[in-house]
């Protein structure tokens, strides 16, 4: 089928042996790399979520990578000059095995793009307990305790009772860092 300038294969667009691959970004500097990526003619993915960044006193929304340091680039490569990617300004180094680049499957390319939203942000899904749900905590402090879900403290915190010096403590963790147990 035809689809703009060239055949879609694999779910990309243009030349027909074009995969996705993985490339490492210097620290925090995805959208820098992504920049110049485009600039030299490849086609680049960097999925975003939103996230909540307090700082001080405020809290605000913003975008952030949903793999920090990572972003995906379509290459064809016999047809495009790879090599030229380990040198981009941002990029730290293409993603390899030996000294050829790991293709990424489209299915996990079309797996995180089918989460997006119309803004184009990837929708994450937000553990759903119901009060008295038993959960463990999975990072932090308090990793492999068990306790019972409460509820609700904000959009990106959660209230757990833990079992602590014999009584029931309620402790306000962030969604991330808890799992049922």
């Amino acid at each position: 089928m035809l689809e703009g300038a060239g055949f879609k294969q694999n779910g990309l667009t243009g030349m027909p042996n074009r995969r996705w691959y993985a490339a490492q970004t210097q620290p925090r500097a995805e959208l820098k790399a992504s920049m110049h990526l485009h600039r030299q003619g490849f086609e680049v993915y960097l999925p975003r979520f939103l996230k909540q960044r307090r700082h001080a006193r405020s809290r605000e929304i913003v975008k952030t990578p949903l793999f920090p340091g990572y972003l995906f680039i379509a290459i064809d490569l016999d047809a495009q000059r790879w090599l030229s990617i380990d040198t981009t300004v941002g990029v730290a180094r293409l993603v390899r095995v030996g000294d050829r680049p790991a293709p990424i499957p489209c299915r996990v390319i079309e797996a995180i793009k089918s989460r997006e939203d119309a803004a184009g942000v990837v929708v994450l899904d937000r553990p759903q307990f119901a009060r008295g749900d038993k959960i463990r905590v999975v990072e932090g402090a308090f990793r492999d305790s068990l306790g019972l879900y409460e509820g609700l403290s904000s959009e990106e915190r959660v209230a757990i009772l833990l079992e602590l010096l014999g009584r029931q403590v309620r402790v306000v963790l962030n969604h991330e860092i808890i799992a049922a147990a």
